[in-house]
């Protein structure tokens, strides 16, 4: 007997993953980086920019120069906290 065809729905569907999960990351884990804090973010946190990658800083505002440690990293983004402000 033949096996009938089986639908789409019931096939393992191949996930496809963004360019940027797989570029090495200008930032690692425990780095410590002077940034500026160009804009806010929609959440209400700071974003600061490191060769164009995106680093969130909680707590701070626009313009604010600060010393910050990298906490986590993510393929499009990194989250930082504030070590000392300037």
């Amino acid at each position: 007997m033949d096996e009938a065809p089986t639908s789409p729905a019931e096939q393992p569907q191949e996930r496809r993953l963004p360019r940027s999960y797989f570029k090495p990351k200008p930032v690692k884990v425990g780095d410590e980086l002077e940034v500026e804090i160009s804009e806010i973010s929609r959440r209400g946190d700071g974003l600061a920019r490191v060769q164009g990658y995106v680093i969130f800083v909680p707590n701070t505002k626009q313009g604010d120069k600060v010393k910050v440690k990298i906490s986590q990293i993510r393929p499009s983004f990194a989250m930082a906290e504030i070590v000392k402000p300037q």
